[in-house]
């Protein structure tokens, strides 16, 4: 790994990474971070003072960038998300476990998010690691699961009759382009690891391919409710000038909202993945 860069693991997944500038990472450097994103799966920097150009920049050196059609956008940067809540608004956008754009027929790669305003106390992300869980299950679970697959959607978080969007007005919009199902294999084999990964979350998934709602609902939150256990997931405390780069496909995440009061906005560039296979 390159001298320049100092990894340092966070426990069951993430890793903080020293020594590099991303607005202007080197060739070797840039393979070091790709070694270091297929092994922890969320790589978290301080201190980076990125320019929304510099942002771009360095999101492109791992992927085409996803345009997301839901969420408001940075002025004059549509590949931009804006994430904010201001002080007098309740609710935060995601503020329960999800991956991002399980709902697309080409799920994400993962997502960049740069702090741009923080507030003085509160605000941390959990991440939780699909791997891992997926790993700690008995071998008779691990096994009737790689016969299974997902259907997800996002109809009932950013459609039009969905209350979510409704809360959560002047941040997020577009609800007519809501329209799109996708389904999954349960346990995924991951594109850059290898690893087998748990894809299925409660933000976007409806039910298993072929069951009903009512048959899926008790597998389906056994496997929340471990993906979520303590062992599987770390807390991340943010600074401005902090960057989260996480791998959607090995991930959950859940921004807590528990900062009433306070003003918190970052901007979110979220990078085209690749179809998932089974594990």
């Amino acid at each position: 790994m390159s001298e320049q860069i100092q990894v340092s693991s966070l426990g069951a997944l993430g890793a903080k990474v020293q020594g590099v500038d991303l607005a202007q990472v080197t060739p070797d450097q840039m393979q070091a971070l790709q070694e270091a994103f297929a092994a922890h799966e969320v790589l978290f920097f301080e201190n980076q003072q990125l320019a929304p150009e510099a942002h771009l920049g360095f999101a492109e050196r791992w992927g085409e960038i996803n345009v997301n059609r839901f969420f408001a956008h940075v002025e004059g940067h549509p590949s931009i998300a804006q994430v904010v809540k201001e002080p007098e608004q309740q609710g935060n956008i995601g503020g329960y476990w999800h991956t991002d754009h399980s709902y697309d027929q080409v799920p994400a790669l993962g997502s960049m998010l740069l702090a741009r305003e923080v507030p003085p106390l509160g605000g941390d992300t959990l991440f939780a690691s699909c791997t891992k869980a997926f790993a700690s299950l008995s071998l008779g679970m691990q096994e009737m699961l790689l016969t299974l697959r997902a259907v997800h959607s996002s109809r009932h978080v950013f459609g039009d009759q969905a209350p979510y969007v409704e809360a959560m007005q002047g941040r997020l919009g577009n609800s007519q382009a809501a329209t799109q199902d996708a389904v999954h294999p349960v346990v995924i084999r991951h594109p850059l690891s290898g690893r087998p990964s748990l894809y299925v979350n409660p933000g976007f998934t409806l039910r298993c391919e072929g069951w009903t709602d009512t048959e899926s609902a008790p597998l389906l939150e056994f496997l929340y409710q471990h993906i979520g256990r303590a062992e599987h997931t770390i807390r991340f405390q943010w600074s401005e000038g902090a960057l989260a780069f996480w791998d959607n496909r090995a991930t959950w995440h859940w921004a807590v909202n528990d900062y009433q009061g306070s003003r918190r906005e970052m901007h979110r560039i979220t990078i085209e993945g690749e179809a998932l296979g089974a594990a």
